[in-house]
């Protein structure tokens, strides 16, 4: 049987976590990617817990790391990608709030446990995860669409129709696999090829943003862009279809984790254990539509998302993906060369 948490039962589960006991003001500050927290999660989170939430969005992985490098931030918890959780790591930005050690980590997949950036999740758990690829109108182009070339050698049907993401990191593996390289290279002569192609494939985009929705306009026809994000346009149009790109292409999963100077810490580790209950994670999914980390969610979650071809990648298309570890500072230094080169 659950437990209805009042303020006072929250309370005693943190003491019991933590083996201190801390009176805090009832509130908790999430700092997130927009449009990626579930009301009716902070809602529920209230409810049981006493303490409210507030939300301040973000648009990329970077812009988070520096507002909270810079000090003060205010924010409580950070949601940063797999491959950037190393860095807040090192950097001592992230409290060691141990997830592993909360009743409801049983529920984490085994397979999202001992990651490679969180080695037995003592900073983070599980918030959502997916995949980035080319997603396409296919009433406007019938050719193949499991491949970069939608978007870096794009056909004419297409042309001047693309929108890609602008994520840094996302855009450089998939333009490195394209090329022929391997993430992390060096290699500088392979490095140009790869800068040379993405600038002459800017002259094709219409845009670098974050919006789906310019599909269910038909503003764009071709994006370079998230999975779950696909699976909401093809509700708008059922056209719409994702590639799995076969030259390779990037999974990522984010995951929460609470801040070293967090405000309100004992509240922050109310909200982890909260979210890994099976209920509660199935909220953030139907929300945002991509999957999560939490054995027992899908029973919770919409039949048409536990079905959705863009959420459930065959182990075919599974084989050409890979993750984007953290690079040598040298390595990292060549792409931010080269980012900055495509934002001119």
């Amino acid at each position: 049987m659950r437990i209805l948490w009042t303020t006072l039962a929250a309370g005693a589960f943190l003491a019991a976590a933590s083996g201190v006991a801390i009176a805090e003001e009832p509130v908790l500050s999430l700092y997130n990617f927009g449009n990626y927290t579930s009301p009716e999660l902070l809602e529920k989170f209230k409810k049981e817990t006493g303490i409210a939430v507030t939300v301040t969005d973000y648009d990329s992985n970077d812009t988070a790391l520096a507002k909270v490098r810079a000090g003060g931030s205010g924010f409580d918890m950070v949601v940063p990608g797999a491959n950037f959780v190393p860095i807040w790591i090192a950097e001592s930005l992230l409290l060691e709030s141990r997830p592993d050690q909360m009743p409801n980590f049983k529920n984490v997949e085994e397979n999202w446990v001992n990651v490679d950036w969180d080695p037995g999740r003592h900073y983070s758990v599980p918030w959502q995860w997916g995949m980035i690829g080319p997603v396409v109108a296919t009433s406007f182009y019938k050719g193949d669409i499991n491949t970069s070339a939608i978007w870096l050698d794009p056909p004419a049907e297409l042309k001047g129709k693309i929108n890609v993401a602008p994520e840094k990191n996302d855009v450089l593996y998939a333009a490195i696999k394209y090329m022929g390289g391997e993430w992390c290279t060096g290699d500088k002569e392979l490095l140009k090829k790869v800068r040379d192609k993405l600038i002459e494939a800017k002259e094709s985009w219409v845009s670098m943003d974050y919006g789906i929705e310019k599909m269910d306009s038909r503003d764009t026809l071709a994006q370079l862009y998230y999975n779950g994000a696909a699976y909401r346009a093809r509700k708008v149009n059922a056209d719409i279809k994702l590639g799995f790109p076969k030259e390779g292409y990037s999974l990522f999963m984010d995951s929460v984790a609470i801040l070293a100077d967090a405000p309100h810490p004992e509240n922050a580790k109310a909200f982890l254990n909260f979210i890994m209950a099976p209920e509660n994670a199935a909220l953030i999914s139907n929300f945002a539509t991509y999957a999560n980390g939490i054995k027992g969610s899908s029973a919770f979650m919409s039949e048409d998302l536990k079905s959705a071809p863009e959420l459930n990648i065959s182990s075919e298309h599974l084989a050409a993906a890979g993750w984007q570890q953290v690079c040598p500072t040298d390595v990292d230094e060549l792409y931010t060369r080269i980012w900055t080169d495509l934002l001119k």
